[in-house]
């Protein structure tokens, strides 16, 4: 008598549309669409374009669930991505999101082969009770570290202590860490009485840990205690997989991120490919944050008088920012730095970028995908923590041996002649920091290969979907 297999397990997948959110839920897509799992991405009109490479390469395995971006009454009419308003509107998108659940309920119900389980970034909490209506598990997908989830999920509960404590103590989480106040994630610091959608925000990080399971962009060699953490004190059962960095599994199998001009990613690696190995500083603070006027040429001086070879990427703003100064590159610094600076306004292929091998720093806001993606390059990290996870992030670096702070704040301005100082003991020979994120960088491509930690606990994950 002859037996057919099993068929694999139809999943659908929710990010959240946000640069730091989205990529490396689609870096985990394409791992699962690899691993032969047919996938149904939810996404709104504005952000398939972010889709294009994944379905490219995947055509017959992953479809979309385009659904329109729902109104809200505080969101500008047209706004799909937080990247057009910034972080202080997630409570807003969270809100807004939620209204897709009555419209993701019916495609559900008039699926031929509906999905048996649903992967939603850990924003989207709401979709816990979504699952359970259609009777099926919900995992929340987490893009931040282990740490900072052990961290938020402290605050989160202890509201009252956080809010009236200048440092917040953690006994229980490995390493018994403590923070200032303002240093903790700051959705954990507002006051969720007061404004119903920031209610729903503390009610979502509550489903969250209701869900059926934890996936985290981390590795066991980096946040072991912190993963055991979450599955013996916070789940309470070993669901919880570390299958990162997604990243680095994305470069070994051959997926590409994002539209870049042609002529400037030549001109980019053309201009690197002179440069001696490890001599060049990129300095990016992601795709959401603007420095102000003075901040800007405070930067500018420091890169200057540190006389290192650097690559500057200026998030390009609204008129009205740029106005005020916002994101504007001071006069003539180009023209001083002319041939050993490169100054880039807008997207660049920033993963590429660090893992050149003239490249040997990062400076940068310690978001947590740009520390992995300088960790997987192998570059140290100079770190400009301004807000959410990025002081905890630095922390963990920092703990690690593989990180220098050279300011902190959103409104700090770093002092020109120490930031230069730093940079330049940055490109020091046998500089231990160096030495130890080398060291850190095997451990992260040794978890991805085929006897990883990694690449064992997404086995496992394919696996424990498989059984439903």
């Amino acid at each position: 008598m002859s037996t057919q297999a099993r068929p694999q397990p139809h999943i659908l997948v929710f990010p959240y549309p946000a640069q730091g959110h989205m990529l490396p839920l689609l870096d985990l897509t394409h791992q699962l669409a690899l691993g032969g799992l047919p996938i149904t991405i939810v996404v709104t009109p504005k952000n398939l374009p972010n889709l294009k490479p994944l379905l490219s390469f995947h055509p017959d395995t992953i479809e979309t669930l385009v659904l329109p971006f729902p109104s809200h009454p505080k969101l500008p009419s047209g706004v799909e991505n937080i990247s057009e308003v910034g972080i202080s509107a997630n409570n807003l998108f969270i809100c807004a999101l939620s209204k897709l659940k009555d419209p993701i309920i019916e495609w559900f119900e008039s699926h031929p082969a509906p999905p048996v389980a649903i992967i939603s970034d850990l924003f989207l909490g709401w979709t816990q009770k979504l699952g359970n209506h259609l009777g099926i598990p919900r995992i929340a997908f987490y893009c931040c570290a282990a740490f900072s989830t052990c961290v938020a999920r402290h605050c989160i509960q202890n509201l009252r202590a956080v809010k009236y404590s200048g440092f917040i103590q953690f006994p229980d989480i490995p390493g018994s860490p403590t923070f200032k106040q303002e240093h903790v994630p700051s959705t954990s610091q507002r006051n969720r009485e007061l404004d119903p959608d920031e209610e729903l925000e503390r009610e979502i990080s509550i489903a969250n840990s209701m869900s059926w399971g934890f996936i985290l962009n981390t590795f066991e060699a980096m946040e072991g205690p912190y993963l055991d953490y979450l599955r013996q004190k916070i789940l309470g059962h070993p669901r919880v997989y570390g299958l990162g960095p997604l990243s680095l599994r994305s470069i070994g199998n051959g997926m590409v991120r994002g539209d870049v001009d042609p002529a400037l990613k030549c001109n980019v690696f053309n201009w690197l490919e002179q440069c001696e190995d490890e001599s060049v500083l990129y300095v990016c603070f992601g795709s959401q944050k603007m420095l102000k006027r003075e901040q800007m040429e405070a930067l500018a001086n420091g890169l200057e008088q540190s006389k290192t070879r650097f690559i500057w990427v200026v998030k390009v703003g609204m008129i009205h920012e740029e106005d005020n100064g916002h994101g504007v590159v001071p006069d003539g610094f180009e023209d001083r730095v002319s041939g050993r600076g490169l100054v880039i306004r807008g997207w660049v292929p920033q993963v590429a970028i660090l893992n050149h091998p003239a490249v040997g720093g990062f400076l940068g806001y310690c978001g947590w995908n740009s520390l992995l993606e300088g960790l997987v390059g192998g570059v140290m990290i100079l770190g400009w923590p301004m807000e959410a996870d990025q002081f905890v992030n630095a922390k963990l670096f920092e703990d690690l041996g593989v990180a220098v702070r050279v300011c902190e704040g959103p409104d700090a301005l770093p002092d020109p002649n120490h930031l230069s100082r730093v940079i330049s003991e940055t490109f020091r020979e046998n500089n231990d920091q160096k030495v130890r994120t080398k060291a850190l960088r095997d451990e992260a491509i040794k978890a991805i290969s085929n006897e990883g930690s990694s690449c064992k606990e997404f086995d496992r994950l394919l696996n424990d979907l498989a059984q439903l």
